[in-house]
């Protein structure tokens, strides 16, 4: 169950189409979200990625009109976490806004930390989008 969540966003300046066309496809990982990814491989209809935690499959929703990039990961021990994830579009520009759940058993101090990774992946998005 979750028990806690928390929003972490940045503005981008560029359309909400070029955010989610970049940030939707899972080969453009490793360039911008550290947090999950230093590498990642397409193996039949799943994608692997090495992450900080080990090896993680992650699944992406499908493409869609309406700015979804929500995706589960399966951890190592075999536990899924859910992390949904929007392209917002605002006029010319887009805010990527990432919901952060506190898993069971996370401590204040972890979840202030995923957090701030994630924080920190949102601005390599926003740096490589903006060049």
């Amino acid at each position: 169950m979750t028990r806690e969540s928390t929003h972490v966003s940045v503005f981008i300046a560029r359309s909400a189409a070029d955010v989610y066309a970049y940030a939707s496809d899972p080969a453009n990982l490793p360039a911008w979200a550290a947090g999950l990814s230093s590498s990642i491989a397409r193996e039949g209809d799943h994608w692997v990625a090495d992450s900080p935690m080990g090896q993680v499959f992650v699944a992406f929703a499908p493409p869609n009109d309406f700015g979804v990039l929500d995706h589960h990961v399966t951890l190592p021990g075999g536990g899924t976490v859910y992390n949904p994830v929007r392209v917002i579009p605002d006029g010319e520009h887009s805010e990527v806004v990432f919901t952060l759940r506190r898993r069971e058993g996370m401590g204040v101090d972890e979840f202030t930390a995923d957090a701030s990774a994630v924080a920190a992946d949102l601005q390599r998005l926003k740096g490589l989008l903006e060049r």
